[in-house]
């Protein structure tokens, strides 16, 4: 018997249609993301969507967080929740999106910059996508959870950057958080063995400088301690013989 909750082809095509409407709203979110615009205006069109499809917002009430998903800015990682903070040129913002759909959640992010950003900032946010796509692409049944892990590394190692790594990587589906965790960092060949059915959440979350990180007094807010820029990039995705299918496009 599998460790793991893995899913039927069933339960996997409505995590599919639960990872559209997600993606739609991080779609959206990003175009909205300029100059003038409050993070809290953002959270609302968010959870107007989510709504409006059918579908409930994963994250506002999980262990009391209060909005429909997580703005993070700048040096904030994960977890900023959204207020009358106004996006300013030049900020990086780290866009979360939670969705509850038909018994299932799928989870995604991205992050943008808004205007005209430095060089090393779009370099950041090229490599932490990049490490993404690879870690991706490393997913298959039989392979190791550390066959991801690795490829995320790699990538990261290779542009000299930080990867945060008291934050992790999930499962995901009939719980918004299940198990596996999934560091972005580890040796190819070791951790749990991937099995077709898994559904889970990868999520490199990346630092211009040092890996360490910090809680703000929110209690929700997790930034870098050295207060260096940082990115994030997730997708749900479902193991197959074949490799991984993309659920949150």
């Amino acid at each position: 018997m599998s460790n793991f909750d893995l899913k039927t082809k069933e339960e996997i095509a409505k995590m599919r249609d639960g990872g559209k409407i997600a993606a739609s709203v991080l779609v959206k979110l990003a175009e909205l993301s300029k100059p003038g615009i409050t993070t809290a205006e953002l959270d609302s069109e968010a959870e107007k969507m989510i709504h409006q499809a059918g579908a409930e917002p994963s994250f506002k009430g999980f262990s009391g967080y209060p909005a429909a998903t997580c703005i993070s800015i700048n040096d904030e990682i994960v977890h900023g929740i959204p207020s009358t903070r106004v996006v300013k040129e030049g900020d990086l913002i780290g866009i979360d999106v939670g969705v509850f759909y038909k018994g299932f959640h799928t989870d995604t992010a991205i992050t943008v910059g808004v205007g005209k950003i430095l060089p090393e900032e779009e370099k950041l946010i090229f490599v932490t996508k990049a490490s993404l796509e690879t870690g991706i692409k490393a997913a298959k049944a039989g392979a190791h959870l550390g066959d991801i892990q690795a490829a995320i590394q790699e990538v990261i190692d290779r542009a000299g950057y930080g990867i945060i790594r008291d934050l992790t990587g999930h499962g995901v589906g009939r719980q918004l958080q299940e198990p596996p965790l999934i560091p972005n960092y580890g040796k190819r060949g070791t951790g749990p063995v991937l099995e077709e059915g898994m559904t889970i959440a990868i999520e490199p979350m990346v630092s211009l400088g040092d890996y360490r990180v910090e809680i703000l007094p929110d209690g929700w807010t997790i930034a870098s301690k050295d207060h260096s820029v940082t990115a994030h990039f997730e997708h749900t995705i479902a193991v197959t013989k074949n490799g991984a299918e993309i659920l949150t496009v």
